[in-house]
């Protein structure tokens, strides 16, 4: 048995590619700062040599990924290409954009799909009232999951045990001056929220929103994803979210746990 674990991790470290992995590094430092940025910019924040990024860029550049005037580098649409393969291949958003659509028509508000990414919710897929995408969180956008609804109905998975190591290891850092970084008092509240049944943010994630999410749970009773709505704190007050609000996500969700593999 000690001999099958080493030749796996030797195996690992014979496929590990280095090269795509400092390129797919690179390729995320674009979303560090607004704009194009220089290759002595995306070298630092990548932490390459220059020259290695200098190769890794022409290589995206050849690649159509990225364009550059000769000192400034910036994405090019081509790299939606990525995404748009993420989402046309993923069970999840095939099966819950009906279901977001759904719920947001009968709300008119917005909802969102988002998945737990590391210490991060990723929002996959949304639906609007006329499917007008005007506002909300866009698709791809990420936030710590501590301090959101969605991200605290997933964490909930987790047992107890495993949930304060896991609060204890992650970046808690306070977004607003409502946000809960204890990492005590956030085990308290995520099971809380594992007992009800959903979870309800009240301006934690940014100072004027709240919002209320249920966990998407697959066929074996796995949580998979989140499913929230939200609303400015003038226009729906907390009760009107949960009167309203959750009795659609709580159906939406259950409706697709038999599809969910």
């Amino acid at each position: 048995m000690p001999k099958l674990k080493r030749n796996e991790t030797e195996e690992r470290a014979t496929d590990f590619v280095e090269s795509l992995d400092r390129g797919l590094r690179l390729l995320q430092m674009f979303g560090s700062t607004a704009g194009p940025m220089t290759l002595s910019d995306l070298a630092r924040a990548a932490e390459l040599p220059r020259a290695t990024a200098r190769r890794i860029l022409f290589t995206l550049q050849h690649g159509g990924f990225v364009a550059s005037d000769g000192k400034l580098f910036s994405l090019t649409p081509h790299v939606l290409t990525l995404a748009a393969s993420y989402l046309r291949s993923n069970q999840l958003v095939a099966v819950l954009q009906p279901v977001l659509d759904r719920v947001a028509t009968a709300a008119q508000e917005i909802s969102s799909l988002a998945v737990l990414d590391g210490d991060d919710v990723v929002f996959i897929a949304r639906g609007s009232p006329m499917r007008v995408f005007s506002g909300g969180l866009e698709i791809g956008y990420r936030l710590p999951a501590f301090c959101t609804s969605v991200g605290r109905a997933m964490l909930g998975q987790f047992d107890d045990a495993a949930l304060a190591a896991r609060l204890k290891t992650m970046k808690r850092a306070a977004l607003t001056p409502q946000s809960v970084t204890d990492p005590k008092l956030l085990l308290a509240k995520i099971a809380a929220d594992r007992a009800q049944g959903f979870s309800l943010v009240d301006r934690e994630a940014e100072p004027h929103f709240r919002s209320i999410s249920v966990p998407v749970r697959r066929y074996d009773d796995t949580i998979v994803a989140a499913i929230n709505m939200g609303a400015h704190v003038d226009r729906v007050p907390t009760q009107e979210l949960i009167d309203r609000f959750l009795p659609l996500l709580r159906e939406g969700a259950v409706s697709v746990r038999s599809q969910l593999l």
